[in-house]
This record gives C-alpha cells, sequence and structure tokens, in this order.
C-alpha cells in the first residue's frame, strides 16, 4: 500500500515534479540577494547529523507508522516504543551540523525572519534558532492520549530502560530509520509504561502521518509567507522533496503571492514546477556559503 493510500489527510499522491531552473550557486545567491528570507526545512538538513532522509538519493523504502494504526491497540504501540527506544538513545545524542548553525546565524542578523521545519529533532533549537514553527512537533516530548499531559522524553526513556534493562544492549545494532526509530523485529517481550499521571496511552508529541498539523501552526507559517510578500523576501527550501502537503503548501502560497522560491535539494521535489531557481546540492555547504563565518 502506498503512503499517499495510508495517509490522504497527510500526503497527496506524488505527483511528477517539473522542471525546475537549473543554476549555479551563484546565481542562487544572486536571486536571493539581500532578502529576508523564510526557510522551510526538511529531513535532507539533518542528515549531516546522522539522521536518515525519506526520499533523498539511496533512502530506503519506508512506510512509516500512521496514527490510525497506533491507537488501535497494545501491540502496535509496543512495536512503535520497542523500535523507537533504541532510535531515541541515537537520536537524543546528534548534534546540529553546520547547516543549522548557519541558519541561526543568518536568523541572528535578522535575514532569516522564520524557519519553518518539517523535522522533529529538534536540531534547530539546539544550534540557536528561536523564530521557529516546528510544524510537526518535537519528538523530545510524550504526550499522554488520556490527560493530554506534556512530559520529557528523557524521562520516559529512563522508565522504559527501567522497565527494559537489556533492551538497548540487545538491539543496539539496528539499522536506524528516519522516524528516530530502528528496523527491528521480535518486539513482543518489549514492556510499554503509561501515563504517571493518568495510565493512559503515551505517543510522542509529534504529527504522525494520518494526523492533520495543527491550524495555529499553518497559519503561523502563512502569515510568515504573507509578511515576506510585504517584504520583498524569499521562500528558501532546504533539504525538502515536499512530497507531503504540510510543506508543499507554503510553497504553493508562495508562489501565488509572487514570491521567489529558491529550492536546495539533492534530487527532484514535487515543488520543482513553482521555483524560481532549483539548486542539486547539499544545505550544510550551501547555508555554510550563504552565511559566511560567524561565531
Amino acid at each position: 500500500m502506498s503512503l499517499a493510500q495510508r495517509v490522504p489527510s497527510y500526503a497527496d499522491a506524488p505527483a511528477p515534479p517539473g522542471a525546475a531552473p537549473a543554476v549555479t550557486p551563484d546565481r542562487v545567491h544572486e536571486v536571493l540577494a539581500d532578502r529576508p528570507l523564510v526557510a522551510l526545512t526538511g529531513a535532507g538538513l539533518s542528515t549531516d547529523s546522522g539522521i536518515p532522509d525519506y526520499r533523498g538519493p539511496g533512502a530506503p523504502t519506508r512506510a512509516p507508522m500512521t496514527y490510525q494504526e497506533f491507537v488501535s491497540g497494545p501491540e502496535p504501540q509496543r512495536r512503535y516504543w520497542a523500535r523507537s527506544h533504541v532510535g531515541w538513545s541515537r537520536m537524543g545524542q546528534a548534534q546540529p551540523n553546520a547547516g543549522h548553525l548557519a541558519l541561526a546565524r543568518l536568523e541572528a542578523r535578522g535575514r532569516v525572519r522564520m524557519t519553518i521545519t518539517q523535522n522533529v529533532d529538534g536540531l534547530h533549537e539546539s544550534a540557536g534558532s528561536r523564530q521557529l514553527c516546528a510544524l510537526h512537533g518535537r519528538i523530545a516530548e510524550v504526550v499522554c492520549l488520556g490527560c493530554r499531559e506534556v512530559t520529557s522524553r528523557l524521562r520516559l526513556a529512563a522508565r522504559m530502560t527501567e522497565l527494559n534493562p537489556d533492551w538497548l544492549a540487545r538491539h543496539g545494532e539496528a539499522a536506524a530509520r528516519p522516524d528516530g526509530d530502528v528496523d527491528l523485529d521480535g518486539t513482543h517481550d518489549f514492556v510499554v509504561p503509561g501515563c504517571e499521571s493518568c495510565g493512559g496511552v503515551l505517543k510522542p508529541d509529534v504529527v504522525f502521518f494520518g494526523e492533520n498539523v495543527p491550524k495555529t501552526r499553518v497559519q503561523r507559517c502563512y502569515d510568515a509567507v504573507e509578511e515576506a510578500a510585504g517584504l520583498g523576501g524569499a521562500l528558501l527550501v532546504l533539504g525538502s522533496s515536499l512530497t507531503v502537503m504540510s510543506g508543499l503548501r507554503f510553497v504553493r502560497r508562495a508562489a501565488k503571492l509572487a514570491v521567489p522560491v529558491v529550492i536546495v535539494n539533492r534530487g527532484g521535489t514535487r515543488g520543482d514546477d513553482l521555483a524560481t531557481a532549483k539548486l542539486e546540492a547539499g544545505t550544510s555547504e550551501f547555508l555554510a556559503a550563504l552565511a559566511g563565518p560567524g561565531a
């Protein structure tokens, strides 16, 4: 079953990308000039921090667990948390790369007005970005589906280790996957703790496939794109294939408002036909050059 079939509320069926104008880095810098920027970042920005990409060149085929599957019963929840517990032991150690740090420098100088990220890894925050909208939430937080209390993933990881003391040692070599989990079967003996307050089901406080991004976040991002239109700004897409509508809609809004759209990504995207310019390049190198030296 395809991703589009499984999650119609979160992703449209992929459409063949159009041909964006392929340009050199110098031409991209010329298009951006001194414009104020809204950045839209995807998984490709975090690959240099050791977090796998969904759809970049060489990425494995991946069908993430949907919200509907997660809430269907204890077994899928056990399977999810058993894999995610191992993945968190790695993702929780990831550090911002040169691209994250460059974006934070550009923000500090007033050049980047807002960073919209589809990533849940928290690396923009660690790098120092503050004008930020994490569209899909943060993997470092956990929400109870019963009482809605939000707690720390670090606390949950400690509880899981206490209940499953040899789990990480047994499965520490499992291959990492883009969700922050690992490729792991045989999860039937993993013990999943409930909410400490009410005993309810715990879920990462992130938007799963099959869920909708909260309307307040979407509106905040639309507002940033519209503000950029009034300031003569540009939308800079970094490391995203724009396969899901949660990011593509902002490219469409920018194009409708005649805001220049520059895409920096390895591989085609669903927004290529809307781009003013498209650069096939790594995001870390591009952003480091754009920001220049700095603390």
